[in-house]
């Protein structure tokens, strides 16, 4: 049994890590300020004796015993991250040392949840590790982009300086259950929309493409990361390398949830990033890991689910 400090842990993937890491007999700390977490996430772990629930601001010193660290903190949507950014940038920034300051004197290893993000608009296709990125430093992505990017430099520099084991994953667009009705992302709108029968918001000419992991896929490539015998400290790629156009992602919810959806086309934000597939290169290689949920099927899971919000409220 270890002691796992999930921060983050009642977002959309910090749920599910949570509720896949107390199934496998371990404590969770579950620490989380509610800004875009939601209790209804949680609550139904609240009653086991393995779980804690902490509200806390990781940009404020947290202190506790524990041997893992996974590092979720940070809003994750455009609308979200946009939100406050510069509350996002101190997440990513202030928080990270707080997390790696908090492992340096726990000798805990801390895995930092990075984004495909840090690849900006990439000019290089498919995303490899070693690719450095073409971000706007001064756009109104940056806080979230460049936010990021100095958390992955903290993570490198505390590990070359005091040694503190660290893990580096860079996640691709995910999707499943827990995700927020109203976090402004392509999964959840097009879902939404077109179980209200609303017209399915494009932007752009929706050439643009996206790659899309389901949730379970995911955490089982952070859980082996985070417990690689070899050391292999990342940055590592997870997502899914099923590249596929918003309009054509656009049509598929539309079919498969049988909707009488139109699709409307709005002008593209600034900065968005024309392409979005991960090079899995390095995370079959190190981790034996690559996604194993059909789209179909993580859809289907993730349009009950939201279904099930609908209906409820």
């Amino acid at each position: 049994m270890k002691r796992i400090l999930i921060t983050g842990g009642a977002g959309f993937i910090g749920s599910n890590l949570c509720e896949r890491l107390l199934n496998e007999g371990n404590d969770v700390i579950c620490l989380d300020n509610f800004f875009t977490g939601s209790k209804d996430n949680i609550r139904h772990l609240i009653g086991n004796n393995h779980f804690e629930l902490v509200r806390h601001d990781i940009t404020k010193e947290f202190f506790a015993e524990v041997d893992q660290i996974y590092n979720l903190a940070c809003p994750a949507s455009p609308p979200h991250y946009q939100y406050n950014p510069i509350k996002t940038i101190k997440t990513s920034v202030i928080g990270v040392i707080n997390m790696l300051g908090l492992a340096k004197r726990c000798k805990a290893t801390i895995l930092q949840a990075s984004t495909s993000e840090v690849y900006g608009d990439p000019k290089v296709h498919p995303q490899t590790e070693n690719y450095w990125g073409n971000v706007n430093p001064i756009g109104i992505r940056s806080c979230y982009d460049e936010g990021k990017r100095c958390a992955e430099t903290l993570m490198m520099d505390y590990h070359r300086q005091n040694g503190v084991d660290i893990r580096i994953v860079r996640i691709f667009n995910t999707y499943g259950p827990n995700m927020d009705m109203n976090d402004g992302r392509v999964v959840s709108n097009f879902i939404i929309q077109a179980l209200k029968g609303e017209d399915i918001t494009v932007y752009g000419n929706g050439l643009q493409t996206r790659s899309f992991c389901y949730v379970d896929d995911l955490i089982e490539g952070m859980i082996r990361m985070m417990n690689n015998p070899q050391k292999f400290i990342g940055p590592v790629n997870l997502g899914n390398p099923g590249e596929r156009t918003i309009l054509d992602f656009a049509k598929m919810i539309i079919e498969m949830t049988d909707s009488k959806s139109k699709i409307i086309y709005k002008e593209l934000p600034s900065d968005d990033p024309m392409q979005r597939q991960p090079d899995l290169t390095l995370a079959k290689r190190e981790l034996d890991w690559q996604p194993a949920t059909d789209i179909k099927i993580g859809l289907e899971k993730t349009i009950k689910y939201f279904e099930g919000k609908i209906n409820n409220k």
